[in-house]
């Protein structure tokens, strides 16, 4: 039997920062005021340090919780340094195998339950309507509805397969706006009649395939809510996605601390109303007194009728019937984590989803012994900024200057490059050549995008390599040889690198067009 406040609890998961359980977390999950945590980049290092902080969290815990964890695969993924980085979404759409995008999945859930995770926020399954939405792009799948579908059900069985509970997002499809949730609050006013062919057909399958959990977005659809974002709308959780779709998992909000929220509505509030609005759980992912006022609020609600204990009763149901199906019950080895298998996977999977959208003659490959004077720019990763600052070059410069020893290179910041860098850039485009410009985002990016149209005009022959989204070449067009990684996590730099020298010829094609929105 639960109490009150441990039904209050059960429906809240946190995040904390550090690398190990702060008092208050390990305290919250003894007392029961808390069903889970969620982690981020700021809680891992080592495999051997995420299982110490998960085993606490565990046997902290008065009762079984959930542990949490964003592992989408490329641009999104918390495990990276030490564990395998997979190529991300839109890379498993070029390939457009079902069987890849399940073994990529299951690569990455064999790894989550060696550290004692048992919940993914993952998959992304919302369709590519706008190239300027800042926060799916190479996230995304592809724009065909039923490609998406196929593929988002195949990454749910390789994630649920060996035992790590999936979740959908971002409930009922959030990329056909260009306002980023974690900004501002974006709202689309498209017709709903439209969305059964296109946005919910991904979600309609994962629900019937038996996915555990749906994860609701912050995005306002007028059409269907004419007051709340979807987070806070009986109308979209209640009325769309239990009773239209029929979803029986657990459903629960994106992180509440995002502005398209907290602009609005205070911790307190947006708690409450998510809950009578038909969210099981509800993530404060950051800040501990956030935190608290949810749990407060939530349990006053309750205690005052306006959050009616039916609604509670039947989220306690919910979550303690997923944390039975993937309840942690022994600790693999940690001989899954890199393994060589899993790499080779990984790989496979990278070149799979690497499109060579255009080639001029005697371009490629590029050679150990080319007698052209060869230079990449290299518009630097933002995880890499730092990096960067430190040693001057970014990890897939120092890779393919492992391949071609003579290769010049140059790394910028993408978003504001310095007069120093961009001096000594000008005077390597000028000298050598044949010129990469290996471009992240340039389409959202205008001074990156204008940068990278100088330096193509300038140079004899050029290449663009897009390792970010391949929107890139819709904007940088006078450029005969093109590159497409669709994502920049290590095995699609590598897949880049090698298609470059040529190890294999990039057979990939794009799921979405290069303009829309």
């Amino acid at each position: 039997m639960f109490s009150l406040e441990e039904k209050i609890g059960q429906m809240l998961v946190v995040g904390f920062h550090g690398l190990k359980p702060p008092d208050h977390i390990l305290q919250w999950l003894t007392e029961g005021r808390i069903g889970g945590v969620i982690l981020f980049a700021r809680n891992i290092d080592t495999s051997e340090q995420v299982a110490e902080l998960t085993n606490a969290c565990h046997e902290a815990a008065s009762r079984p919780i959930l542990i949490a964890i964003d592992q989408e695969g490329g641009i999104v993924a918390r495990l990276r340094e030490g564990f395998t980085e997979s190529p991300g979404a839109m890379a498993l759409g070029v390939a457009d195998s079902e069987e890849l995008a399940m073994d990529v999945a299951s690569v990455l859930a064999n790894e989550m339950r060696a550290l004692a995770i048992n919940w993914n926020l993952a998959p992304a399954i919302d369709l590519t309507h706008n190239i300027h939405n800042p926060s799916v792009g190479v996230r995304s799948l592809g724009c065909d509805p039923e490609r998406v579908k196929a593929l988002a059900v195949a990454q749910v069985n390789g994630f649920q397969g060996v035992g790590v509970a999936s979740t959908a997002k971002h409930f009922p499809g959030k990329a056909n706006t260009p306002v980023d949730p974690h900004v501002s609050l974006p709202v689309i006013n498209g017709p709903v009649d439209d969305m059964w062919d296109t946005d919910l057909v991904p979600f309609r399958a994962v629900s019937e395939a038996g996915i555990a959990a749906m994860l609701i977005t912050h995005v306002q659809f007028k059409a269907l809510e004419p007051e709340f974002p979807s987070t806070l709308s009986p109308r979209i959780i209640r009325g769309l996605l239990r009773g239209e779709i029929g979803f029986e998992g657990v459903v629960t909000t994106d992180c509440m601390e995002m502005k398209a929220v907290t602009n609005k509505y205070g911790p307190r509030e947006s708690a409450v109303l998510a809950a009578i609005a038909g969210a099981n759980i509800i993530l404060f992912s950051h800040t501990q007194e956030f935190q608290i006022e949810a749990y407060n609020a939530l349990l006053e609600a309750a205690r005052t009728g306006r959050l009616p204990m039916e609604k509670i009763d039947y989220s306690i149901n919910k979550i303690q019937s997923m944390k039975k199906r993937f309840s942690i019950t022994h600790q693999p080895s940690f001989d899954v984590i890199r393994h060589h298998r899993s790499l080779a996977v990984m790989k496979k999977a990278a070149r799979a989803g690497t499109v060579l959208l255009r080639c001029e003659p005697d371009v490629l490959p590029l050679k150990l012994d080319d007698p052209r004077q060869l230079t990449l720019i290299e518009f630097a990763s933002h995880l890499e900024i730092d990096a960067l600052d430190q040693r001057g070059q970014a990890w897939f410069a120092s890779n393919l200057n492992e391949k071609l020893p003579l290769l010049k290179t140059v790394g910028l910041n993408p978003n504001t490059p310095s007069e120093e860098t961009l001096l000594h850039a000008r005077e390597l485009v000028y000298a050598g050549d044949l010129v990469v410009v290996a471009t992240r985002n340039a389409h959202l990016i205008p001074r990156q995008r204008e940068l990278a149209n100088e330096f193509i005009d300038a140079a004899k022959k050029s290449i663009l390599l897009c390792l970010r989204n391949p929107y890139d070449a819709g904007v940088i067009t006078e450029v005969n040889t093109v590159l497409c990684t669709c994502g920049d996590s290590r095995p699609s730099l590598e897949a880049a690198a090698d298609a470059l020298v040529g190890i294999f010829t990039p057979d990939g094609r794009l799921p979405v067009p290069l303009t829309m929105g």
